[in-house]
């Protein structure tokens, strides 16, 4: 079993899929998936994405670093709705970022993350990597060496990486373990190249799953055999 986990959540677990907004049939399947593993008193930090309140190729007469930066405020947005949501279920979290400052925001400082690690709270990482250009998908490789965490676990809607699309090719083959070369070299699209070589370079792996099936978190997080594993 994994210890110490980050989590990276795409918006879409806020709204279910396509969606924007927040849906409350996805909270409460979030919540659910997130005490079960929350109850084994694993230290759990989480990078949100912020597609359910916009994704910057929308905006298409923005500069890409002026994009960047509303969407770095809109995961800011997204975990403090998450920290409401959490503590209304009786999680404890706190929300870290280290580019905004208010009343319910902590700055980002290690020792500080840790004592709320020790006390049982799940640490929500808003604000990306707090510069523009860079994904939620890099912000979440930051974040998990930076918790010092065992693996880092992608939730998505697919159960893993495949060799091509298994929308249109019956015949595509599941990887169970790929090495970061082999995922940089064929430009698998799971995470960005970035993420990838952070990881790498760190020897930390990172775990593919499709989050949208009940218990596959709590299966990553005990160690079993789903989804991809991206290994250094």
């Amino acid at each position: 079993m994994y210890k110490r986990v980050l989590l990276k959540l795409s918006g879409e677990a806020l709204s279910g899929e396509g969606g924007k907004g927040f849906s409350e049939k996805m909270l409460t399947y979030l919540v659910n998936e997130i005490q079960k593993i929350h109850s084994l008193n694993i230290k759990l930090g989480i990078v949100i994405g912020a597609g359910n309140i916009f994704r910057g190729k929308e905006l298409k007469d923005f500069r890409i670093q002026m994009a960047d930066q509303l969407g770095m405020l809109g995961t800011v947005i997204n975990s403090l709705y998450l920290k409401n949501v959490f503590e209304k279920n009786g999680i404890k979290s706190i929300v870290v970022s280290p580019i905004v400052n208010l009343p319910s925001v902590m700055p980002l400082k290690y020792d500080f993350i840790e004592q709320y690690f020790e006390a049982g709270y799940i640490v929500l990482f808003g604000g990306g990597t707090s510069n523009p250009l860079f994904t939620t998908d890099t912000a979440a490789a930051l974040r998990a060496i930076e918790m010092n965490a065992d693996i880092l676990v992608k939730a998505t809607k697919v159960d893993g990486i495949y060799d091509k699309d298994p929308k249109l090719f019956e015949d595509a083959k599941k990887y169970d373990i790929i090495t970061y070369e082999q995922a940089i070299k064929e430009q698998i699209k799971v995470m960005d190249t970035e993420a990838f070589s952070i990881c790498e370079k760190n020897n930390l792996s990172i775990l593919i799953i499709n989050f949208f099936k009940e218990g596959n978190l709590l299966k990553a997080v005990e160690g079993e055999n789903i989804g991809t594993k991206v290994n250094y």
